[in-house]
């Protein structure tokens, strides 16, 4: 068969599924549909060829989070079919602009001339996603040979990454294809050809270089993502590192256990203040940020930076202190975070601090989600640091702080990693995402514990100002929102094994055993 023998959408899906491939794309998640076919014959055949994986869910929504937690470990993109399937997407590609994550949306579209003529299941889907995305690029329908889709594509794949400008982010490809959507004649890939586009190298922006006194009394705030470098700055200047679970530098010898009681007791002792990654957790934190009293200095080396209160004297893309301060200064810190965690953790009682603290000091090399809401406060104020804290890796979604996709979330990180996941969760962030423990009978079994911190409702508005006393008549109903569900017969319903947790005994024993399928463990908060 000639090439021009084989249906144009046909043609247009092969290329572009080569372009991802080429461009370093291993793994695709898949939501069928009908539009999207040309895509899913060209899929199907690309993973029988070994060029890559793919991960079919029936959601979309759910198929967004999954790819979202593939791409927390590499580029990953997701295949819908038009209409609101695409619009399903759009948490997602939220959580991943403000997460800066690798997702690449491919969506299917119809052909410009059944757009605003009534066509079912049409809308406008170019630019959908509005600023969101750091690239929304349109590839036409073809009649003939498909020109110009490598090249679209691998554009696509570079904005995500960031390999040009140093911001990694969502992209979408909108694709529309006319009939016929069924190939002629089945694809036969064989070996991967070598992409004709040129290879981008990764720059990313020098920012400039600050230099902080290190012998003054600074902390270093890390937020989400800090990375190394907060730990390095920390470490290199002694002072004490405000971690928070998912920085990613909790683990240093510097981070402080129970640090927001110590900030409390010492704050005002602070005379130099750095910031790296996105502190989201603590109004006590957010208070400090916004001081204007002492010098506050952002890291970052992508095009936005943190700096909410609009008090940062200094932005830059590397921090580097000079001289050390006084070792009491750490010490200070390190007991005044003991003496404000120590009540936390005392007695018998299953409470979301001695859960997370249990959870997060287990001996396990696997990775840790944490549920937005009160569960990473939990973490925030009761886990410990340094060596007590154990996981090999800790992750939240800080990027919109949402609870929609967390099981799903998770269920990519296994696929991503290969590796068993612990997801701690609340009962409505359960609730809001249980079809990710959905599974297909011709999926890969994904090794996911889903541990569920059951307070009967939406227990962070009860830690604000929504929970006095006085707003009592309204809180109930349209802030706790207490719901009536069953969580065993949910996991059961989805092919999951289930487990209640009675005691502190029993969560240990849980802890100690192999994560291996898909489990959900409830916990009776106290």
């Amino acid at each position: 068969m000639s090439y021009l023998a084989e249906h144009p959408a046909a043609l247009a899906a092969r290329e572009i599924v080569t372009a991802l491939v080429n461009q370093g794309v291993k793994d695709v998640v898949l939501a069928p549909g009908s539009r999207s076919a040309p895509l899913a014959y060209a899929l199907a055949a690309a993973e029988a060829a070994g060029w890559l994986r793919v991960h079919v869910r029936i959601d979309e929504r759910v198929a967004g989070f999954v790819a979202l937690g593939i791409a927390r470990v590499r580029p990953a993109a997701v295949v819908t079919t038009s209409g609101t399937a695409v619009a399903n997407l759009h948490p997602a590609v939220l959580e991943a602009h403000h997460s800066r994550l690798p997702l690449i949306v491919v969506s299917a579209d119809r052909p410009h001339e059944l757009r605003g003529v009534g066509a079912n299941q049409t809308t406008d889907q170019p630019g959908m996603f509005g600023a969101a995305v750091r690239a929304a690029v349109e590839i036409p329908a073809f009649d003939g040979e498909p020109r110009g889709v490598r090249s679209a594509v691998a554009r696509a794949v570079v904005a995500a990454t960031g390999a040009r400008w140093g911001e990694a982010g969502p992209v979408q490809l909108n694709v529309a294809f006319r009939d016929p959507l069924t190939p002629a004649a089945v694809w036969q890939p064989g070996e991967l050809p070598e992409d004709p586009f040129p290879q981008v190298a990764a720059t990313r922006r020098a920012g400039g270089t600050a230099v902080v006194d290190g012998t003054r009394r600074g902390v270093v705030v890390a937020g989400d993502a800090a990375g190394a470098e907060a730990a390095a700055l920390a470490e290199g200047a002694g002072w004490p590192l405000l971690a928070e679970p998912s920085s990613g530098v909790r683990r240093s010898p510097h981070a402080i256990a129970g640090y927001r009681s110590a900030l409390a007791e010492l704050g005002a002792q602070i005379e130099q203040i750095v910031v790296l990654g996105r502190p989201t957790l603590s109004r006590d934190v957010s208070a400090l940020l916004a001081r204007t009293d002492i010098p506050i200095v952002v890291g970052s080396l992508d095009t936005g930076w943190v700096d909410v209160a609009g008090a940062a004297a200094v932005v830059a893309g590397d921090v580097r202190a000079t001289g050390t301060a006084d070792q009491g200064w750490l010490q200070d810190w390190r007991a005044a975070g003991e003496r404000g965690r120590r009540p936390l953790l005392m007695g018998e009682a299953l409470t979301g601090h001695r859960v997370l603290h249990a959870v997060l000091a287990a001996d396990q090399e696997h990775t840790v989600l944490l549920g937005s809401s009160l569960t990473v406060r939990y973490a925030d104020l009761a886990a410990g640091a340094g060596a007590e804290f154990t996981p090999a890796r800790v992750v939240a979604n800080r990027g919109l702080a949402g609870i929609d996709g967390t099981i799903s979330t998770a269920t990519g990180l296994v696929l991503a990693t290969r590796a068993p996941v612990r997801a701690v969760v609340g009962d409505l962030t359960f609730l809001h995402d249980v079809g990710g423990l959905a599974h297909g009978v011709h999926e890969p079994e994904v090794d996911l514990q889903v541990i569920v911190l059951n307070d009967a409702g939406g227990g962070i508005f009860a830690t604000l100002e929504h929970g006095r006393p006085e707003h009592a008549p309204v809180y109930s109903r349209y802030f706790g929102t207490a719901q009536q569900m069953d969580i065993a017969a949910l996991a059961a319903g989805f092919g999951a094994s289930y487990r209640l947790v009675r005691t502190t005994a029993e969560l240990t024993g849980v802890l100690e055993e192999p994560v291996a399928g898909r489990s959900v463990v409830e916990i009776l908060l106290t």
